[in-house]
């Protein structure tokens, strides 16, 4: 019996690598001669750079970047292989760098996600995948462009930071300066929202309220950003608008297209693919994933139903062991996994399910492989 375990971290309570040390100490109780292996995953949002770094002996570089209100900060980026580089713009331009009282669209930029896309550049790193949920930013992603060497000019010549309030001053776009690697460079952008740049369902109405942003300043920001993407139209002759997931991270998807030739893709997709995990299937009997909570939501782009499918494509049965279920947590059916076993087994506080963490996940551990025991005991 050989036995692959890849569940997502259980946020605040148990890691990735914490759930397949368990998991082995358990499936080895109930199958003593199994083979176990384990590997990190993550969906593309908190933790991908550690999972894909971790999964492939990777290391972390750690550079000054200017953070979302250009403060002199540090962020993180990991690279393995000697050629691929995995970037989270929330490292550098995310949400909760800024305080409460300060948040405003406006006044944020994504100048350190471009410092950071710059110094995997500048390390020789030529295929990049860039994570861009949980920003700050409402930029269209001027700041990050301007780090790489683009210039937007106003009507004067002069050149613009690149923050939100700078959007509707674009009159003229310069790439003559674009760090010149982006030419020889394959760039990967982790994306799980279809949202467009402008329009009721564009990057500021859609998530600028939360960024600090006021029915007034939405107003202004989208009546900018449409004046932006007119803009990329002229310099480009590509309609943003028409693009799936580049009003991502307050358009900052627009311009990773647009300026770096960038791939949009699934963010639990492109982790799989980046640790190999069809390779760590083979000869696997049985895998099993899981997460915090499991819902409707789990069946669109999160790591069991990336999981589920893959194994599903490969003829594996999966299953699930999870924190919690929510609504429509069933759905997960249909995206290969087999069954659900929460950890938690009646009414709790949330505070007691995150002390007694591990105890509670090695209980369902325990009755998973007993399940499936029996299981296969009735099978013959």
């Amino acid at each position: 019996m050989k036995f692959l375990f890849a569940s997502d971290s259980f946020k605040g309570s148990l890691s990735s690598v914490e759930i397949v040390g368990i998991l082995t100490e358990e499936a080895k109780r109930i199958f003593p001669e199994c083979e176990c292996s384990g590997v990190s995953v993550a969906d593309g949002g908190e933790g991908t750079i550690e999972a894909v770094i971790d999964a492939m002996n990777g290391q972390i570089r750690t550079v000054l970047v200017h953070g979302p209100l250009m403060e002199e900060t540090t962020a993180d980026y990991g690279v393995f292989d000697g050629s691929h580089a995995v970037i989270e713009m929330a490292k550098a331009s995310g949400l909760p760098m800024v305080p409460a009282e300060k948040r405003n669209p406006l006044n944020t930029t994504t100048y350190g996600t471009g410092e950071l896309i710059k110094a995997a550049l500048d390390e020789g790193y030529r295929k990049i995948a860039i994570a861009i949920g949980g920003s700050a930013t409402n930029d269209g992603g001027m700041g990050a462009m301007t780090a790489l060497g683009v210039k937007f000019l106003d009507k004067a010549g002069n050149q613009l930071t690149g923050y939100g309030k700078d959007l509707g001053e674009v009159d003229r776009i310069d790439v003559s300066g674009l760090h010149p690697a982006v030419k020889e460079t394959e760039f990967t952008v982790m994306c799980d929202v279809t949202n467009p740049l402008t329009g009721q369902n564009g990057a500021t109405y859609t998530f600028g309220k939360q960024k600090g942003g006021t029915p007034e300043i939405l107003e202004q920001l989208e009546k900018d950003m449409k004046s932006y993407a007119g803009k990329l139209l002229e310099l480009t002759g590509i309609d943003v608008d028409q693009i799936k997931g580049t009003g991502a991270a307050g358009g900052l998807g627009a311009a990773l297209n647009v300026f770096l030739n960038a791939n949009m893709k699934s963010g639990i997709e492109t982790v799989l693919d980046l640790i190999q995990f069809d390779t760590l299937l083979k000869g696997v009997d049985l895998v099993v994933t899981g997460e915090g909570r499991m819902d409707w939501q789990s069946a669109f782009g999160k790591v069991p139903s990336g999981i589920g499918m893959r194994c599903k494509e490969n003829g594996i049965p999966a299953v699930a062991i999870v924190g919690g279920m929510g609504d429509g947590a069933e759905k997960i059916y249909e995206y290969g996994i087999e069954s659900i076993t929460t950890t938690i087994q009646g009414a709790m506080p949330i505070e007691e399910a995150m002390e007694r963490s591990v105890e509670l996940y090695r209980g369902a551990a325990q009755r998973t492989f007993r399940m499936l025991r029996a299981g296969m005991s009735l099978n013959g």
